[in-house]
């Protein structure tokens, strides 16, 4: 059997609301973050980022399980559903680092942010995207949350 493959075929740069906490219990934590726009830039797609939806986390011993749900909206105008599910961890040096604003790169050793992107859409030119599956690389930059797309074949 082959191992899988990654292409490359877009980033995500979502910006977002303040975290607002939620509650939940004295070993976790829930929190959403609103998703307030955004683009889409890379060799496949192009688009923004519609304002509305948003990112629920559930944070356990330092793991935070993340489930987004927001729109984008292609340069042509094709409207696409996002169903972004990962998990988001850093060390105490990078959480501090984040906290300073620094932009911490998504291959530095203390920080895990990796999502699973699942799309929707009846555009025919996209619906490649509704028929394979994605992997994303994520990092917070300059106030948004940046996820490198690809495509696993």
């Amino acid at each position: 059997m082959n191992a899988p493959h990654l292409e490359y075929v877009f980033e995500i740069r979502a910006a977002i609301a303040p975290e607002i906490h939620i509650g939940r219990g004295p070993d976790e934590k829930l929190s959403f973050t609103a998703v307030t726009g955004g683009s889409i830039a890379g060799p496949s797609l192009s688009g923004e980022v519609l304002a509305g939806g948003g990112d629920w986390a559930v944070e356990r011993s330092g793991t935070a399980q993340l489930e987004a749900r927001y729109m984008i909206r292609t340069a042509d105008g094709a409207v696409i559903d996002v169903l972004n599910r990962g998990y988001f961890r850093a060390s105490a040096d990078v959480l501090a680092r984040m906290e300073q604003g620094e932009n911490v790169p998504a291959d530095d050793p203390g920080l895990y942010f990796r999502t699973a992107p699942v799309f929707q859409t009846d555009a025919l030119p996209y619906r490649w995207l509704t028929e394979n599956q994605f992997i994303g690389v994520a990092r917070d930059e300059d106030g948004e949350v940046c996820i490198r797309v690809y495509l696993v074949t």
